[in-house]
């Protein structure tokens, strides 16, 4: 069996207090990542990223994302150096669009997301090598700005990309790309090309790059049950719309449209079996087993657990049910 790297995602609307006990057991079970992200109105990501890490001894602890229109790049370069020297080679920052209808709650949506994120990802990494940066741009603004404290050990920087510029973008400026739920081995492979375009353009020092997927993961012994939640919570969200190029990919798109219009809501009934095997890790430990496996066989380095219906219970199951068969 192909054996990627295993994380669990600790959903920003888990009270933060659990975290610590949280990131431990997830260390214990044998997972070798945790991730977190930034949603506006809670707790946050950088905050929780040093709860975990302080909690744990070896388990790698990733933000994904930070939206990048939010983060100024040289506050971005302090967070993270606080935490890249306290606790070296364990930290994994990521940087993504963020959310449009939040950003301009705000006030803080850019003229052009794809030129923060590209001018927020270079400035950031400039800055950690503890370059002088100049950058007078529509959407970034530094004037002769540099650390005074740089991390020995560079952390990577990851990137959250969806659609073909983005992953393309990532390829070129990233360490690494994210890819949200939802990715089937098709679209991981799809998804691969893209990056593979955009590493041809980087600099010869950015010679890696580490593929992570998050994946709705529910998981246990009775396999129905398991996907009859994964059903219910597929079609809770506008997955036909958000999801559309996954769905692209995967060769489903306009299925999965004539099933919206004909049940709507009750379209969770009729989601075939097979379409759960591509865009979830669900169902008994061995059918959540083999998708993981496809996955890694398509291309991902790591694949991350997302709990299913805000249920933090879910890291017990995984622990219980999945990891041993990974030998953990």
């Amino acid at each position: 069996m192909s054996k990627p790297s295993l994380g669990v995602i600790f959903r920003p609307r888990f009270p933060p207090e659990t975290l610590p006990d949280y990131a431990r057991r997830a260390e214990a079970a044998g997972f070798s990542e945790l991730w977190l992200w930034d949603d506006c109105f809670l707790p946050g990501a950088f905050t929780s990223a040093a709860l975990a890490l302080a909690a744990t001894e070896h388990l790698r602890v990733g933000i994904g994302l930070l939206p990048a229109t939010v983060y100024n790049p040289l506050f971005a370069a302090m967070e993270i150096t606080t935490l890249a020297l306290a606790f070296p080679g364990r930290f994994l920052p990521g940087f993504g669009h963020g959310v449009d209808v939040w950003l301009r709650q705000i006030g803080a949506a850019p003229r052009s997301s794809m030129k923060t994120l590209e001018q927020t990802v270079t400035a950031v990494r400039a800055l950690l090598h503890g370059q002088r940066v100049n950058v007078q741009e529509h959407e970034v603004h530094l004037d002769d700005v540099q650390m005074a404290l740089i991390p020995g050990v560079q952390p990577p920087l990851y990137m959250g990309a969806m659609r073909q510029k983005t992953l393309q973008l990532a390829g070129r400026v990233a360490d690494g790309t994210l890819l949200t739920e939802m990715s089937s081995p098709a679209y991981v492979r799809w998804a691969r090309d893209q990056i593979e375009i955009g590493r041809r353009e980087r600099a010869p020092e950015l010679a890696d790059h580490r593929l992570v997927v998050y994946a709705h993961a529910k998981v246990g012994p009775d396999g129905e049950a398991a996907r009859a939640s994964v059903r219910q919570s597929l079609t809770a969200l506008p997955f036909v719309a958000w999801a559309d190029v996954h769905l692209r990919t995967l060769g489903i798109e306009a299925e999965a449209q004539a099933l919206h219009q004909q049940y709507g809501a009750a379209m969770a009934h009729h989601l075939p079996d097979a379409w759960l095997d591509e865009l979830s890790v669900s169902g008994t430990p061995e059918q959540a087993a083999r998708t993981i496996e496809r996955l890694a066989e398509a291309g991902a380095d790591a694949v991350i657990l997302l709990p299913l219906n805000d249920d933090p219970a879910c890291l017990d199951e995984y622990s219980r049910y999945l990891m041993p068969l990974f030998g953990a």
